[in-house]
């Protein structure tokens, strides 16, 4: 395995997985180098993505000894393909098992998330009425009871920011287009907006409204984007670095890069400073819920 100059996401997530694998099944770092032939620094950058490749052989290996399932193993071999190209786009049908949400694996880890959602309420506060209906629109062949467990699936997301425990800090910036743009009903709509001016009362939740009158405060029109900021690596010295996530329709873009997370960080900061304050967003939130009724 060669050493790289810097870690990217893939090679990352594949270290974090095999590091929990080795720490479920109590095994040191010096014992699986033992069992690999391989030197304790090496098994240590290999679980913090600071390898530019692993071969697969030796990837089948290690998931054996961690007792990994065979399903398992396909992610994370999906996931060494992955890191070893140069594209930054991840369409994951070819290497990784589609029910293997990136994304979501990111989102369990983080100590901090920033979102702006121009159009759609962020999937992490819907409703289950309102993500059933953008459900049912995006799948539109598969059985109810399909689209509840997809439904379930995203509601337990939320467990991350509600629960009493260290919920992760949340703030959101939505376009006031995202407010008036009617999901499955006007009462559906109420409910998730109410449900939102609810949320934002906690402590770590901070949702903002960014008013049509506010016009683009950046000067041409910002797509979606979430901002995470990692919780502790469980490796001492290392902090993995902030992604940002920018969703398309035809892939996922992961940027990692500190110029383009810093571009990303100020738009935020632009946004937040043109949106309505905690009190004024609340107020609105509220008051375009009862229009609905």
């Amino acid at each position: 395995m060669a050493e790289c100059d810097r870690s990217t996401l893939p090679r990352r997530q594949l270290g974090k997985h095999l590091r929990n694998g080795r720490e479920a099944v109590g095994l040191t770092l010096a014992e699986v180098g033992e069992l690999m032939q391989w030197s304790v620094s090496t098994v240590q950058r290999m679980e913090v993505g600071a390898t530019a490749r692993i071969r697969l052989v030796d990837l089948e290996s290690l998931c054996r000894i961690y007792e990994f399932t065979e399903e398992f193993t396909e992610v994370l071999k999906g996931l060494a393909l992955q890191a070893a190209g140069k594209s930054w786009w991840h369409e994951y049908g070819d290497l990784i098992p589609e029910h293997f949400d990136v994304f979501v694996d990111l989102e369990s880890s983080a100590r901090r998330l920033q979102t702006y959602e121009p159009e759609i309420i962020p999937g992490l506060v819907q409703t289950p009425a309102y993500a059933y209906a953008l459900m049912r629109a995006g799948y539109p062949d598969e059985s109810p009871a399909e689209l509840e467990r997809r439904v379930g699936l995203r509601h337990r997301r939320q467990q991350r920011i509600t629960r009493k425990a260290s919920p992760m800090v949340v703030g959101i910036v939505l376009r006031e287009a995202a407010l008036r743009t009617v999901v499955g009903s006007r009462k559906i709509m109420a409910t998730q907006l109410r449900y939102l001016a609810d949320l934002s009362t906690r402590n770590n939740i901070d949702i903002r409204i960014l008013p049509f009158s506010a016009g683009f405060p950046m000067g041409v029109a910002i797509g979606p984007f979430v901002i995470l900021e990692p919780g502790r690596s469980g490796m001492r010295g290392y902090r993995e670095p902030t992604v940002v996530y920018v969703e398309s329709f035809t892939g996922d873009l992961y940027l990692e890069k500190e110029s383009a997370v810093r571009r990303y960080a100020d738009a935020n900061r632009f946004l937040l400073n043109a949106a309505l304050d905690e009190v004024h967003s609340r107020d609105m939130l509220r008051r375009l819920a009862k229009e609905y009724l």
